[in-house]
């Protein structure tokens, strides 16, 4: 069963995968953006990975086109959770 997407559970989860794969930790911030924190398309292919198997959202290419920062994948992995 899907860990439940609160918030809290997510961007936990979001913070921890993106320092896994390389951006540093402490400038992982909501407004942290992806160029600055040198997270590329493949690294957000793999949390989109993570995040299906964590909380059972499934995130496409398209949805995550456009975001520029960690708080913008966090509100919509918890809007498409809802």
């Amino acid at each position: 069963m899907a860990a439940t997407a609160t918030p809290e559970a997510v961007e936990t989860t979001v913070v921890k995968s993106l320092a896994e794969l390389g951006a540093d930790e402490a400038a992982l911030t909501r407004d942290a953006e992806f160029e600055a924190l040198d997270i590329d398309s493949l690294d957000l292919a793999e949390l989109a990975q993570i995040v299906e198997e964590e909380f059972g959202v499934v995130l496409k290419g398209p949805d995550v086109a456009g975001l520029k920062t960690v708080g913008q994948v966090i509100d919509l992995i918890v809007a498409k959770a809802a």
